[in-house]
């Protein structure tokens, strides 16, 4: 079906595509990395890190400095691990740290401790860093972190206020990394996958001072109503602060979210359209976000405002998905935005989206993401899905899966947070 501008709806599909792929390409630590390393250190140097970019930056380090001799460990997602070397590499669970999460963050302590005023520490940090690597404060378990993660994801607070909780009951997030490294200098390469890009964020901000305070969390977990295990209350009872000052650190963020747009507006006016970015910190419910975003795409199909056809809505950020009691099926914020948006946009002609997490995966799923075009809810409906019921019980992924309208990467290796494009024909 031929678009007023001469688009088939295939076309438009190819467009989004290319510009998802190319804001996630334009974050590819291969890519990236090597314009951002310190000079070589007189001393030791010693690579740990996490995050579910962190193999793939680890692999980029030792192909940029091949005569250097590199050691350390670095921990990722499991199926994100790829060949670096001499530095170990440990693959852990996420969004819900497990064992492996524990066993990471002890050697890269091991890692660090013991280092000189020479040596130079490497630290590769990226989104997922929090639940990859765990050490819990006080007489806290994993059991108790996880019973914390999960709180936490289910809670709908932003992924700002979940890190401030996350630094007050660790021994190696909210700065306190770069205190154990001291005295050697500790430089970290960090890939933004936070609003706003605050490196305290990132990961949790293991090397970075930390602005958040125990005032904050207490306020955060009484906002939400979060239920904390008995041992996680008593570490925040006992008012411990994370660390406010790292003289030894120094910090570098090698891509980011609005990078990573900017590359998508690049592709999209090469294909012919006026991209316009509407930010890469956008934040709040994704049900919500998508009617947002469905009136704005109308007004610029119906009135050329804010952006004339041809045209692509950019936007980045992070939304949330808080869940109800009632039944809880599959999605992933991104899919649960899209099919808000198409919802509202009614089956309007002339507007196809996309919108997917930049590291392959939705949430636990195994998609990054979805495609909307004018006739998403009339497939869905003759594949016998309830688009309205589906939203109310968070059942997105199960939805698009029925009309072949998810987007799978695989784990694409990076991680900018997600992407959204919607097009304007």
């Amino acid at each position: 079906m031929l678009q007023a501008d001469g688009w088939t709806e295939q076309g438009a599909r190819n467009a989004l595509r290319a510009i998802f792929d190319a804001a996630v390409g334009s974050a590819d630590p291969h890519r990236v990395l090597a314009q951002h390393l310190p000079e070589k250190p007189k001393g030791r140097c010693v690579v740990v890190g996490a995050g579910k970019a962190s193999a793939a930056m680890a692999a980029a380090l030792v192909d940029a400095w091949p005569d250097v001799a590199l050691s350390g460990v670095v921990v990722t997602r499991y199926d994100h691990a790829v060949p670096a070397g001499q530095i170990e590499i440990i693959e852990a669970a996420h969004p819900v740290p497990d064992e492996n999460s524990a066993k990471a963050a002890s050697r890269i302590l091991e890692a660090v401790s013991g280092l000189g005023p020479d040596d130079l520490v490497i630290a590769l940090i990226s989104g997922g860093g929090s639940a990859l690597m765990v050490a819990p404060a006080g007489a806290m378990t994993l059991d108790d972190k996880r019973a914390v993660n999960r709180a936490l994801l289910s809670s709908g607070a932003t992924i700002a206020e979940m890190n401030a909780v996350r630094k007050h009951l660790s021994l190696i997030k909210g700065g306190r990394l770069a205190e154990a490294a001291y005295p050697a200098r500790i430089v970290s390469l960090m890939i933004s996958d936070v609003p706003g890009d605050d490196p305290s964020e990132i990961a949790s901000g293991p090397t970075v001072p930390d602005p958040t305070t125990i005032a904050d969390v207490r306020e955060i977990i009484a906002r939400y109503g979060l239920d904390l295990p008995a041992a996680a209350r008593a570490v925040i009872d006992s008012g411990e602060e994370t660390p406010k000052t790292a003289a030894n650190a120094e910090l570098r963020i090698i891509a980011s979210p609005r990078q990573a747009l900017e590359a998508a507006a690049k592709t999209a006016r090469s294909l012919g359209f006026t991209p316009l970015i509407l930010g890469d910190a956008l934040e709040g419910e994704a049900r919500e976000a998508g009617t947002l975003m469905a009136g704005i795409a109308t007004s610029a199909c119906l009135h050329g405002l804010p952006v004339s056809a041809p045209a692509v809505l950019l936007s980045g950020g992070e939304t949330t998905v808080t869940m109800g009691k009632g039944p809880v099926g599959k999605g992933g914020r991104n899919s649960e935005f899209l099919l808000s948006l198409a919802l509202a946009l009614k089956g309007r002609d002339g507007i196809f989206a996309l919108a997917g997490d930049s590291d392959g995966i939705d949430g636990v799923e195994d998609a990054a993401g979805a495609i909307v075009t004018p006739h998403t809810l009339a497939r869905m409906r003759a594949a016998g899905i309830d688009p309205r019921v589906a939203l109310s019980h968070h059942d997105s992924y199960t939805a698009f899966a029925a009309i072949g309208d998810l987007v799978v990467t695989g784990p694409t290796l990076t991680n900018v947070n997600d992407i959204r494009a919607i097009l304007i024909l």
